[in-house]
């Protein structure tokens, strides 16, 4: 009999949603709630940047994502992309959390370390 091997996740993707086509998922990073001074950023101003943001990991992607040039690196799930600025559709995962589906040409690079 052989030994089970021992799978290894990166990421568990809990928030009910896999895109489709050539699209990705990922979780932005959190902007800041309070200046360097330690004032408290009104929500409007937290929510204008949350969506501004430019970094955030990738919790999933499409089979078809990243596929349009075969020599092309992928990314990997759980790795940290770096994308288009406003790229995307925010919506609210079922973990409660605020992901961004965009398309696989909007991220721009991958952060390694």
């Amino acid at each position: 009999m052989e030994p089970m091997r021992k799978l290894e996740i990166t990421h568990l993707n809990l928030s009910g949603i896999d895109p489709l086509e050539y699209k990705v998922l990922v979780l932005p990073e959190k902007v800041e709630e309070k200046t360097k001074g330690g004032i408290l950023l009104p929500d409007e101003v937290k929510e204008r940047d949350q969506h501004a943001a430019m970094c955030g990991k990738l919790v999933a992607m499409s089979p078809l994502a990243f596929s349009y040039e075969e020599n092309a690196p992928k990314p990997d799930v759980g790795d940290t992309l770096i994308f288009a600025r406003y790229a995307g559709v925010i919506i609210k995962g079922a973990d409660g959390l605020d992901y961004r589906i965009m398309n696989d040409k909007d991220v721009v690079g991958v952060r390694r370390g």
